[in-house]
């Protein structure tokens, strides 16, 4: 694959096989897994031969297969990474996104590398230090603007990747160190136990309390929809949506909806294309409300607005469909046009931002029958955050991947040929032995022969058009059903593996690199750098000093552990630029039954740092 970025890629994740399938089935030009270790998810592992099996399933259908390799790795793991890298390779992956420049090296395998988020790669001058090193792809922070990523794109030649869906890190990815200070679990290892989304009480410094129990570093959902044009037309060419722990049901139904918006959007884009030709054929309307959610922004892509977390719960929230009303010990009433059934699950949140659940037991039109409202009252904003008749749609396998193709037939002596050309020109010919036996109605035959192409039930080929060549009009061979099933399956057989070829992985070696400089030449424990290769790595390309990563010391007491963009502060009405009486309240202190953490906004760089204070004295 070149550096085009004109090619257009919808990129899904998988936690497993069906995730796979789920993720191509429904429009995805490429899917990013997890390998069996070293991952940045690492309940989301997959098996050598799962990774064989997706690799084959996604060039199947001109999709490509990328598999996340991009923790960090200490010394007695580099040599293990590296084999397994090559144990990815020959599974057929396509890509491996990294973290750790230990990998950038000559015993690694020639597969294409791409530069993983948690490489932080938030400027210009990191995104060409990645592009000069021959990463192929870089995925871009989750933080920058449109503007930010438009100065990027217009610095730069390599493939730029951006999030465009899912959940939220708080932190600025790579640099979050709260996970492994609070109880030694580290997200740059795959471990991330996600305090983030813990209720907190917010203390300000006088000793006032300015939040009790709510999840102040918990975000909502990032939902870029509205910014896909935009991110088109400013040279993003990979579009990915985050959620390798996600089921199959969640990856179908975000995977279409972006996949209609995308081809919506290239029709008037005609400069532009897809990576893998997708063709999907579906009876449902894809609807990102229905899947998990915690209310969605679009961050900071078109700047910063207080609106972007949720402080009332981690969980998922779903569509807002009315207002609670007539509430009684076991049923409310919710006037709203949704069609409710049994089984579904609505949650509320209260004006206090009290929040809460409940089952769907049955439905009397508006009326709502469950097993308890706790602490409903009426007026509180009802969502519906469990969609059974949707979810059952999902599930019903009522959409399909195709690959539209063009047979011409045509007959020499005892030699019947099928030429076939799918919809991307790949073509194959398939050539079957007759007995000599010519049918007595050449017009029925080529009927049969023509009825036989277009039962392909169980695939996803489609003959759109079949032509009959080089016949006479008397003459064509008498043909069995039997026999010509048989040489159907062998035609599309045939074409399925020519397909896996035409699709096979280049190899792709990384360039000379040698003189490629550091941006900054000291390198900070914010990093990551836990081996000698990695530390090798950056004194060899113009670094004078390198920290040590956070993850070889045991002191985290008084250290930052999470820079971020989110501003309590800000979100609470209460910015220190705008209204500088608030000072007096800094710094913050965070609190919980587990650690006491202290905050302090970086108002000069429009951010805020988070210092662990310790454990809780229990």
């Amino acid at each position: 694959m070149t550096t085009d970025r004109s090619k257009i890629e919808l990129l899904a994740p998988a936690r497993n096989f069906d995730c796979v399938r789920a993720a191509i089935r429904h429009g995805a030009d490429a899917v990013y897994i997890g390998a069996p270790q070293f991952s940045a998810r690492g309940a989301a592992g997959n098996s050598i031969d799962d990774i064989r099996a997706s690799a084959e399933y996604a060039h199947t259908y001109g999709a490509r297969l990328h598999v996340a390799l991009n923790t960090i790795l200490f010394d007695n793991e580099v040599n293990a990474a590296k084999e397994l890298a090559w144990q990815i390779y020959n599974a057929g992956t396509d890509v491996l996104i990294v973290q750790d420049m230990a990998l950038l090296s000559s015993d690694m395998p020639p597969i294409e590398l791409h530069a993983s988020t948690q490489c932080d790669n938030q400027t210009p001058e990191s995104v060409i230090f990645r592009q000069n090193l021959g990463f192929r792809q870089v995925v871009l922070a989750r933080e920058l603007s449109l503007s930010q990523i438009e100065q990027i794109a217009r610095q730069t030649t390599v493939r730029l990747e951006t999030f465009i869906h899912g959940a939220l890190c708080v932190s600025y990815s790579g640099r979050c160190y709260m996970s492994l200070a609070q109880g030694g679990r580290s997200a740059n290892r795959g471990l991330c136990a996600q305090p983030c989304r813990m209720a907190y009480d917010i203390i300000a410094a006088d000793g006032s309390s300015l939040a009790r129990s709510k999840h102040v570093l918990s975000l909502k959902d990032n939902c870029q929809k509205d910014n896909l044009a935009k991110l088109l037309d400013i040279g993003v060419s990979s579009f990915k949506i985050e959620g390798r722990l996600k089921d199959a049901a969640y990856v179908a139904n975000i995977t279409q909806f972006y996949h209609e918006k995308l081809e919506s959007l290239l029709a008037s884009r005609p400069h532009l294309s897809r990576l893998s030709s997708p063709i999907v054929s579906s009876s449902f309307t894809p609807n990102i409300n229905k899947s998990f959610n915690r209310g969605f922004t679009d961050y900071f892509a078109n700047g910063r607005h207080s609106d972007i977390w949720q402080p009332h719960t981690p969980k998922s929230i779903g569509e807002k469909i009315g207002t609670a009303q007539n509430v009684s010990r076991n049923s409310l009433s919710v006037q709203s046009n949704v069609v409710f059934n049994n089984g579904d699950g609505i949650c509320y949140i209260g004006p206090d931002g009290r929040t809460g659940g409940m089952r769907i037991n049955s439905s009397q039109g508006s009326r709502l029958i469950v097993p308890n409202v706790g602490g409903l009252r009426n007026g509180d904003v009802i969502y519906r955050n469990q969609d059974v008749a949707f979810e059952n749609q999902l599930a019903s396998d009522c959409t399909r991947r195709l690959i539209y193709l063009r047979a011409e037939v045509s007959f020499q002596p005892d030699i019947l040929t099928l030429k076939i050309t799918d919809n991307i020109g790949i073509e194959t010919i398939a050539n079957l032995t007759t007995d000599g036996q010519l049918a007595q109605n050449v017009s029925l035959a080529q009927s049969r022969f023509e009825q036989s192409l277009q039962k392909t039930g169980g695939t996803s080929y489609i003959f759109q058009e079949i032509l009959f060549t080089d016949f006479s009009s008397d003459i064509f061979p008498f043909l069995t059903q039997s026999l010509l099933n048989d040489f159907r399956r062998k035609a599309l057989t045939l074409h399925t593996e020519n397909r896996l070829r035409h699709f096979a992985p280049t190899p792709h070696s990384l360039p000379d690199n040698s003189n490629v400089h550091v941006p900054d030449s000291h390198i900070t424990a914010e990093q990551n750098v836990a081996n000698k290769s990695a530390r090798s790595f950056y004194l060899a390309h113009g670094a004078t000093s390198v920290e040590q990563a956070y993850e070889l010391s045991s002191k985290h007491i008084g250290q930052i552990v999470m820079t971020t963009k989110h501003c309590i502060m800000f979100s609470l009405g209460r910015c220190l630029r705008q209204h500088p009486a608030y000072a007096k309240l800094i710094p913050l202190k965070i609190s919980n039954e587990y650690a006491d953490y202290k905050v302090v906004p970086d108002c000069a760089n429009c951010q805020m740092k988070i210092y662990y204070l310790g454990p809780k004295q229990r």
